[in-house]
């Protein structure tokens, strides 16, 4: 059995270049769909490396495009490949790899943001969410459109353990521009620390394995490319439901500049706004002056157990949505300017 990481030796028959292809199914990006392609196929084996030992298993990957991280997941000695393509200028060009390969590319024309991965492997793969990670990876160069959406869709699948991990805890090795590669994956007091970094570190492991030059891609993007790991926890470090911690994070959050009472104080009524924001700050034993990117993943646990508790005694608390009553409060004439800015 190969090592972890290692490419495997089966080895796709001699093919046209990725450039070739390109060129004989005329493919050009879609500026409207963030495609960009990777054409060096060094770059996509150091990829697919980093997913660690695929030798006999089952991957998902994300859009294709000409198919470069294709090749490499193929070479590693997988038993079956699901590409999951929206645009259908590159099914030919799958369809020639399907046949290269002796019949071990699936392809499916559709969008990942609402395919149904719980069913797209045998049963059989299913592993126990306290064992080891299942046979099954998910890999993908994901446009910069929809990196964010999926991801966050992803995390609060692996926190239902549904979708792909109906499977168990499967890894996914993705690629995000740096930014949002920087935010996954951004510590306590660094200045990329996000709400996306919270919403993925308490339920993945999350490695940012490396960079690839925007001069890599074409057409060039204006950003270079961080390729990332994730791997779900046995245990979220957050045993909260998914909607109840997002929530929290998004509100102290959408004042990282400001002291972390700010957001805290919208996660309630006006009108009971500062006792509750009070009460929950001391209750959660935290600082109301650190700033939210000052704030570790145990400062968090501890203000979604307080906000849980909270909503348990009063359940319409969790209901409550500041911006809609700001659109209110516009709508009668009495917002501030300030509250104005933050419906932008």
């Amino acid at each position: 059995m190969a090592t972890p990481g290692a490419l495997a030796k089966f080895r796709l028959p001699p093919l046209p270049t990725i450039g070739e292809i390109v060129k004989l199914f005329n493919l050009r990006a879609e500026k409207q769909l963030s495609q960009n392609f990777l054409l060096d196929l060094k770059l996509t084996d150091k990829i697919v490396r980093r997913a660690g030992n695929l030798q006999n298993a089952y991957v998902c990957e994300v859009g294709p495009g000409p198919g470069g991280i294709t090749r490499s997941i193929l070479n590693a000695g997988v038993e079956e490949l699901l590409v999951v393509e929206k645009d259908t200028r590159f099914i030919p060009g799958l369809k020639m790899l399907n046949e290269a390969s002796g019949g071990k590319v699936r392809t499916v024309h559709g969008d990942i943001l609402t395919y149904r991965m719980d069913r797209a492997f045998p049963k059989h793969l299913i592993k126990s969410w306290d064992d080891e990670p299942p046979n099954v990876h998910i890999i993908g160069n994901l446009p910069f459109s929809v990196s964010t959406p999926l991801i966050i869709k992803w995390l609060e699948q692996v926190a239902d353990r549904t979708g792909p991990f109906t499977y168990g805890r499967t890894q996914m090795t993705l690629t995000f521009q740096q930014e949002v590669a920087e935010r996954l994956t951004a510590s306590t007091k660094n200045k990329q620390r996000s709400r996306l970094s919270i919403m993925s570190q308490y339920l993945c492991n999350v490695k940012n394995c490396f960079t690839i030059p925007g001069r890599a891609f074409i057409p060039k993007p204006k950003v270079d490319v961080g390729v990332v790991h994730l791997t779900p926890f046995v245990q979220p470090k957050i045993e909260q439901p998914f909607k109840l911690v997002e929530k929290v994070v998004r509100c102290i959050f959408q004042f990282r500049r400001k002291y972390c009472h700010h957001g805290v104080s919208i996660l309630f009524p006006e009108e009971i706004r500062i006792q509750l924001t009070e009460q929950m700050l001391r209750l959660a034993d935290v600082d109301p002056t650190l700033r939210p990117t000052e704030l570790t993943m145990t400062h968090f646990k501890k203000l979604c157990n307080v906000y849980r508790e909270m909503c348990d005694q009063n359940p319409h608390l969790f209901s409550y949505n500041y911006r809609e009553e700001l659109r209110m409060k516009k709508l009668q004439g009495k917002s501030t300017e300030e509250e104005d800015d933050l419906l932008q």
